[in-house]
């Protein structure tokens, strides 16, 4: 697989908009400013392939980009304090959808959550649900690279209680500023595609 051939394909504001799935999906998914668009461009080697914003919940579309026979799908960030609450109902309902539905041929999600801090409530849930649905998952914890190694190693061993069923998940520890993660996320992306 040629990861430099990702492309932008086009973004979706409102659920009914998505067309059904004609190829297999790999989501990514985690709260605002966890790092999303920053991983997208490191993994596909793109400084712009998805814009990076220093301004949280700036992605409030459904992004989808062509890879060869695959999708990859970038959510729109939730969690972010400093918005509407038709706002966060409107992000809610459109992950919600994308992730709901049946239909889709969704490969796996990508939940990324910031290394550096305890998941928040949102993110709990949004691993209950993955779990729930049998959606499978893999979780990137991101910004490796801003703890010290022991840092590193307290908050891996805190993920233990943090984080149900902790032990039966597969993670990655990513970096953008590093490249730390990089090789194992596009290995995992061509194991998906070529299920």
């Amino acid at each position: 697989m040629n990861i430099n051939k990702a492309e932008f394909v086009t973004s979706y504001a409102d659920i009914k908009q998505i067309p059904k799935s004609d190829r297999i999906e790999i989501a990514f998914s985690g709260r605002s400013n966890v790092g999303k668009s920053s991983l997208i461009n490191k993994i596909f080697n793109r400084k712009s392939l998805a814009r990076v914003s220093s301004m949280p919940g700036k992605t409030v579309t459904i992004n989808f980009y062509s890879l060869e026979n695959i999708y990859i799908v970038d959510l729109p960030g939730y969690g972010y304090a400093n918005v509407s609450k038709s706002e966060k109902k409107k992000w809610g309902d459109l992950i919600g959808g994308y992730l709901g539905d049946g239909e889709r041929e969704l490969g796996l999600v990508f939940q990324l959550i910031d290394m550096r801090h305890a998941p928040s409530k949102d993110d709990l849930q949004m691993l209950d649900f993955l779990i729930d649905s049998e959606i499978p998952f893999v979780i990137v914890f991101t910004k490796a690279d801003k703890l010290k190694p022991t840092q590193r190693k307290q908050r891996m061993e805190s993920f233990k209680n943090e984080i149900p069923c902790f032990e039966d998940i597969t993670f990655v520890e990513f970096s953008a500023v590093t490249g730390e993660g990089v090789e194992r996320i596009r290995e995992i992306i061509e194991e998906v595609a070529d299920e």
